[in-house]
């Protein structure tokens, strides 16, 4: 049997990066979140985000990839959201996502930057996260995905 630990630092925002959570639905969202990717044998080692987008710490085995992996929570969470009527309005995600590969000696202070997304967007804003995302992209070190 083979053995495949690969962890993933992913990003996802809302379409329009529409600010549509706030504490209370983004935690009820992230539960269901959890709940599902368990169902589907999907690793979430921490998963967090802000009003307008989700970071989660993935673990992939060796039969998954992450685009199928991102591609059934982004579809699944929508669908669910916008059944049970979570949000006033129509929860889309936007189509892209970033992947970025953690390393152990990195992990622990990924899981802390997840942790503290509240924090961090006090001074950072999505946008500008996403700018900078975008750079490392360009500097060869990170990978903007679409579903």
């Amino acid at each position: 049997m083979s053995y495949v630990k690969i962890m993933v630092h992913c990003v996802w925002g809302t379409s329009h990066r529409r600010q549509l959570f706030h504490t209370d639905t983004r935690r009820v969202l992230i539960e269901h979140i959890l709940s599902n990717a368990k169902k589907k044998n999907i690793y979430l080692d921490t998963i967090n985000g802000y009003t307008d987008h989700l970071h989660a710490i993935v673990g992939l085995s060796a039969e998954q990839s992450i685009s199928k992996v991102m591609g059934l929570i982004k579809g699944e969470s929508s669908h669910w959201a916008n059944e049970v009527g979570l949000l006033p309005t129509r929860l889309e995600w936007a189509h892209e996502y970033f992947g970025e590969s953690v390393g152990r000696s990195d992990l622990e202070r990924v899981r802390k930057y997840v942790a503290n997304q509240e924090d961090h967007h006090r001074i950072v804003t999505f946008a500008e996260e996403y700018e900078s995302f975008m750079h490392e992209i360009r500097n060869g070190s990170g990978m903007w995905l679409t579903t």
